[in-house]
């Protein structure tokens, strides 16, 4: 192939997949696909309780019986959970193909009639003495299958909609230009997939950024940090020879901070890297084989849990604690000159500058927002003496709930320095950044292991780091809850608090 043809075919390929990607998940609000399957899962289980009522309804107003709605419940959660089971045992609930979401009409019959034939054989002796309980049944079997099959084909449409205009599509770019790159490319060219290819990313400088495997290198490392921080990239497959071992490390270790999940290419040695506290795992995209170096934090379910979690905690403790609004900020007044609350700009989740409301504590030329930030430290002259009241049971903290509730904040999460001190601990710690992968907490597990306060050396940061790793590959809400209550008991005991 003549390098004119080369270049022509460079060209249309680039031109192709930046109209595909255009069409296809551009600004449009991306679903994830676990959270859309398990939404039908539940439909599933409407339809079974539906169905059970609709003979109870029948009988009632036919028949006069009254119906115990409370064991008629029972029933129905057990029946529905079992054909649960079952379809998914089936894979009647696949992610693999939401274009083609699984709508098979004997495997749902059987699902249900598994399900219900439990709940008969459980009131059987019931059952054997009453022949109107069969009728119940089969009434009941007959609803449920016609409600699910009609729900399933109408949640099968929509998620054939949503996969055409790339809800759920997951945009996976290449670090490293060649065949790997270029069999990613093409198994991804695939529009049904719900994958995306968000373009290849090498540090090769000249004409070597057009690569024989005919795909345009679309920038450096650090343009696929900046896209991965503007959410363009949920996936990065690290893809470069063996014989690269120290530039992979150094690559995955950058890689590393970022809310994606980035993988290396199986000939790659798995101790050639280090997984920042996460545990390796091996998978594959299409015909490619990966190591999985790192999953996306808060995947899945997880962003919904937290963010109900902020959203309804968030407001219960903010209605707690506006009485004490007005009688901090007279004492602010009385106690010295300045303004009532105290905002300073810190990193929030991708590096993203964020200004976090405080009650100031600091006399006013001390507490100036643009000044270089000094860390307080125990009988520090600069703190008022209500400001010492307030930092000994952190109600300083408090109005950092507007800031949750803006969404810029999470009650717990990694606790977000000023930005001096952000700096500064960047390069004591090459991981540092790892803690932005998420938004940063009000409270955290490094604060309630009693790593708070001023940070006096090396050591004293990186066991607040890996504690904060430990959270983000950890997260559950059951962490959060046992943080939050912690949280009470650090502060009663005033530990290190400033």
């Amino acid at each position: 192939m003549s390098s004119d043809a080369a270049l022509n075919r460079t060209q249309i390929e680039a031109d192709l997949a930046v109209d595909t990607f255009a069409s296809q998940g551009i600004g449009v609000k991306r679903w994830n696909r676990r959270v859309a399957a398990d939404l039908v899962a539940v439909a599933d289980g409407a339809t079974v309780f539906f169905g059970a009522a609709l003979p109870a309804l029948i009988y009632g107003s036919v028949g006069g019986i009254v119906t115990n709605w409370v064991l008629l419940a029972q029933s129905s959660m057990a029946a529905a959970l079992i054909a649960h089971l079952c379809m998914r045992y089936w894979n009647q609930y696949d992610t693999a193909h939401m274009h083609n979401f699984p709508l098979n009409p004997g495997r749902i019959f059987m699902a249900l009639v598994i399900g219900l034939m439990t709940v008969v054989g459980l009131g059987l002796p019931h059952a054997l003495k009453n022949g109107h309980v069969w009728i119940w049944f089969i009434t009941w079997l007959t609803a449920s299958f016609t409600l699910m099959i009609f729900t399933r084909t109408i949640c099968s449409l929509v998620l054939k909609k949503f996969t055409a205009t790339g809800r759920f599509d997951q945009r996976v770019a290449v670090f490293g230009a060649g065949p790997i790159a270029r069999r990613v490319h093409d198994y991804l060219m695939d529009p049904v997939l719900g994958l995306k290819f968000a373009g290849v990313y090498d540090d090769r400088n000249g004409e070597e950024r057009l690569n024989p495997e005919g795909l345009v290198v679309n920038g450096r490392l650090n343009d696929l940090i900046t896209a991965a921080q503007n959410d363009e990239i949920d996936q990065i497959v690290i893809a470069l020879p063996q014989g690269a071992a120290d530039r992979i490390s150094l690559i995955a270790r950058k890689l590393s901070k970022l809310p994606v999940s980035v993988h290396i290419v199986t000939h790659i040695a798995s101790d050639l890297v280090e997984a920042g506290g996460f545990r390796h795992t091996v998978s594959n995209l299409g015909p490619v084989g990966l190591i999985d170096l790192k999953p996306k934090p808060l995947d899945g379910w997880s962003p919904i849990v937290k963010f109900a979690e902020d959203r309804i905690l968030g407001t219960l403790l903010l209605f707690a604690a506006a009485p004490l609004f007005p009688l901090i900020a007279a004492a602010i007044k009385l106690d010295s000159k300045g303004p009532i609350f105290f905002y300073q700009s810190r990193r929030g989740l991708n590096q993203r500058t964020i200004n976090v409301i405080k009650f100031r504590t600091m006399y006013v030329e001390d507490a100036a927002p643009g000044a270089d930030v000094k860390q307080a430290t125990k009988d520090d002259a600069r703190v008022t003496p209500v400001g010492k009241f307030l930092r000994r049971f952190s109600l300083d903290e408090v109005p950092q709930l507007i800031n949750v509730l803006l969404g810029e904040m999470s009650l717990v999460g990694p606790r977000p320095h000023a930005l001096s001190h952000d700096e500064k601990f960047s390069e004591m710690l090459e991981n540092y950044a790892n803690r932005n992968q998420v938004k940063p907490g009000m409270t955290g597990l490094a604060q309630v292991r009693g790593f708070r306060g001023e940070t006096t050396g090396q050591s004293a940061i990186e066991d607040r780091v890996n504690a904060d790793i430990e959270y983000i590959r950890d997260w559950s809400l059951s962490l959060d809850l046992k943080i939050l209550f912690r949280t009470v008991a650090t502060v009663l005991t005033g530990k290190n608090a400033y």
